[in-house]
């Protein structure tokens, strides 16, 4: 660690992610925030925190593991439906959908302004979305949500600038990446890691029937990866986040590593 990245983090700490009330997870499709951070949205529901999941497309191509006679459109409401019993198995009440297609065919500005009004509605303390700067990622819907949330996260508490967009000033404290490849804080979940797994498995079964591959796969890394940040933060279980405050959304590069 550099000196200037040490005296960052004395000067500015990272904020304390469990510490807030009101968390807005941005989905790019029903089932990807409860892969990312299953078990520490169910830790907050626990909590009584304040907790909207916002999906932002339709998931309407995710045919591979579908009934063979499912079209695009017919799996619409198929997965709202178990994006709304998989929020509800962990605790979340407050789930809502936007309209835009599954595999980036909008155009981002759009799905920006969709994503600001729903922040200026929620007002939430911390958004969390899935990390764009991960240089695997291929897929253009997690790309465009994480940027959308790093946008609107430097943005939302100048109230002239953020109309511009769609939407209306909120008091954020902090954003966090879940799927990040540089965690810098870690959310204890000793305990939840099998809600986090049911949501998966017992609800969105268009994605992930029983005897599928992909399910096998998803089941055994996210039980690994549980136990390997568990080891970062001394717990049996947890989840990482690469998270940011005010102060290191801007100017800052040593914030990034």
């Amino acid at each position: 660690m550099s000196l200037t990245t040490a005296v960052l983090h004395f000067a500015a700490p990272l904020p304390d992610l469990e510490g807030y009330q009101r968390y807005l997870f941005l989905g790019p499709h029903p089932d990807d925030i409860e892969i990312g951070a299953g078990a520490t949205a169910a830790k907050l529901a626990d909590a009584g925190k304040d907790i909207c999941f916002l999906i932002c497309t339709d998931g309407r191509y995710g045919l591979s593991n579908a009934p063979k006679d499912t079209t695009p459109e017919g799996l619409i409401p198929i997965r709202r439906e178990e994006a709304r019993r998989s929020a509800a198995l962990l605790g979340v009440k407050d789930v809502c959908f936007l309209d835009f297609s599954d595999g980036g065919l909008y155009e981002p500005k759009d799905l920006l302004r969709a994503v600001a009004h729903i922040v200026g509605a929620f007002q939430p303390d911390v958004i969390l979305a899935p990390d764009p700067d991960v240089s695997s990622e291929c897929h253009i819907d997690h790309r465009c949500v994480g940027e959308a949330a790093k946008t609107l996260a430097c943005f939302t508490s100048h109230a002239e600038l953020i109309q511009q967009y769609g939407g209306q000033a909120a008091k954020l404290k902090a954003l966090a990446f879940f799927m990040t490849a540089k965690p810098n804080r870690y959310v204890k979940t000793k305990g939840y890691l099998q809600r986090q797994l049911d949501s998966i498995f017992q609800c969105h079964t268009s994605q992930f029937p029983p005897d599928c591959d992909d399910a096998k796969s998803i089941r055994l890394y996210l039980k690994l990866r549980s136990a390997d940040h568990g080891l970062r933060c001394l717990s049996p279980a947890a989840e990482g986040f690469r998270v940011l405050g005010k102060t290191q959304m801007h100017c800052l590069p040593e914030a990034g590593k």
